[in-house]
């Protein structure tokens, strides 16, 4: 799995436009480094990384507005919204299946058989959040996305 990329120093002397496209480049490429493996339920943490990257572009192209051309920033915007948010449904599926897996191995008897119907309507609401998110991730879509980001960070003003 990919690491998060420390973005490089500022030099006070450097545009904030200069900095700003640094930034939303390094933060969009943690994206798409984390791409892989996404849907595959047994291993949630790659759907975690990958959502944390587009929370940080998100903050990142949110902080950095100023700089870039304001309609295709809107569009980029949104798409990593979008993006992002279908991450969520399916992230917080995976936080309450592990959660709710951890109360039922102590649970008493009488408890089991609710927790476990839960779990299951919750795998149902996974596999759906699931079959949402799958376009999203589609590489034909990804490659639009990056080169809508690749065209922000090249109009980076200031």
């Amino acid at each position: 799995m990919a690491r998060a990329r420390e973005v490089p120093g500022f030099d006070c002397d450097e545009a904030f436009g200069d900095a700003a496209a640094r930034i939303v480049a390094v933060r969009a490429e943690e994206v798409f480094a984390h791409g892989e493996g996404v849907l595959d339920v047994s291993e949630p943490e790659r759907l975690h990384a990958m959502r944390v990257a587009t929370r940080r572009l998100r903050a990142a192209l949110e902080i950095c507005e100023p700089c870039f051309p304001a309609k295709p920033y809107r569009k980029a915007l949104k798409r990593v919204k979008r993006l992002a948010d279908a991450l969520g449904e399916r992230r917080d599926r995976d936080v309450e299946i592990e959660l709710l897996e951890g109360f039922a191995a102590d649970a008493p008897e009488e408890d089991a058989a609710a927790l476990a119907a839960r779990i299951e309507g919750l795998r149902k609401e996974r596999r759906r959040a699931n079959e949402a998110l799958a376009p999203r991730l589609k590489k034909k879509r990804l490659r639009k996305l990056r080169r809508r980001l690749d065209r922000l960070v090249e109009a980076a003003e200031l």
